[in-house]
């Protein structure tokens, strides 16, 4: 069961440390503690889900130098244009910038050092169910269904495979251990009342539209919006950006009334994400970060590239 603490997500694993969505960084999380690892999942050509944040393989691994001209008119390297054997060739790296090659987040895990894959969904489930039986932990799933209407015009539907994946791995035998996720809400009612996803399922919140809500402060309009996700969804996950508002002029911190709205409808709010090393201009350091989410707002749960930092504030804060 999950803890009567916020839950602690690892964002793409312990993404702070290692390289992310590869099993090394989801085996970290799990050994620091995290609750929730995440799940970013996407299609091979040959309707294989593999984890991966982007539909793009370029910014997270050598695939230009592995197969050169393979990238589309506009220069990205497409999963879906790769077979599941192809990408299993790859060596996956920390995250980089295109047009340089420098790493987003200098400070982390070297570029081009050791090794790693990209898994895909059904090794990585199977990975962390094998890391709790043998630790004897509960450790939880949390899948996100990336880009659907992308992979359906190319002739796949995800929302099923990945349904399907989890299903038949023996993960949706214990709904208190998985969540689902997807940022378009089509898709996400779909999930709910088309595929009948018995799991419970997370709204994302894209960031211009609902932050263009909360900046304006229109509860009635926000109100709405929120009880139409109740109606097939458990919970939302914004950006930090929707609770973190700019700061009035006399220099005082303000945050939107998302949260509350959230739960005076029982929706769950989790969201994204905790970066030690690229903190919101909004706070000058991680503690008020942590301070603000989880003391002032009080969400249900947030995403974390830092699982241990955020673990030991909720933790702290529970035994306070």
């Amino acid at each position: 069961m999950p803890p009567a603490r916020p839950i602690v997500i690892a964002h793409r694993g312990a993404s702070g440390y290692l390289p992310e969505h590869t099993l090394e960084a989801k085996a970290y999380a799990h050994a620091l503690g995290a609750d929730f690892l995440e799940q970013d999942i996407v299609l091979t050509r040959d309707g294989v889900p593999i984890v991966l944040h982007d539909i793009h393989l370029d910014t997270v691994s050598d695939v230009a130098r592995q197969f050169p001209g393979r990238q589309r008119q506009d220069g990205r390297f497409y999963a879906i244009d790769f077979i599941w054997d192809e990408v299993q060739q790859l060596r996956a790296s920390e995250r980089f910038k295109a047009d340089s090659g420098k790493a987003v987040f200098p400070s982390r895990f070297p570029i081009g050092q050791s090794h790693f894959s990209i898994p895909s969904l059904q090794q990585e489930l199977e990975f962390i169910a094998g890391l709790n039986a043998s630790t004897g932990r509960t450790t939880g799933i949390y899948s996100e269904i990336k880009q659907p209407a992308f992979h359906r015009a190319a002739g796949q539907d995800i929302s099923q495979i990945v349904l399907e994946t989890i299903d038949h791995t023996g993960w949706a035998r214990d709904k208190s251990r998985v969540f689902i996720q997807c940022f378009e809400p089509v898709e996400t009612r779909r999930i709910r009342e088309d595929l009948g996803c018995e799991l419970p399922v997370i709204q994302l919140l894209g960031e211009d539209e609902w932050k263009e809500l909360v900046k304006a402060g229109r509860l009635a309009d926000l109100e709405a919006e929120l009880k139409a996700v109740r109606e097939y969804a458990d919970g939302i996950g914004p950006a930090i950006s929707h609770l973190l508002l700019a700061r009035n002029p006399d220099g005082t911190r303000r945050t939107s009334a998302l949260v509350e709205a959230a739960h005076q409808l029982q929706l769950k709010v989790h969201p994204w994400t905790i970066r030690a090393d690229d903190l919101p201009k909004e706070v000058d350091a991680l503690e008020t970060l942590h301070r603000v989410l989880f003391t002032q707002l009080r969400v249900d749960g947030a995403f974390s590239d830092f699982p241990d930092l955020t673990l030991k504030y909720v933790r702290e804060l529970n035994a306070g």
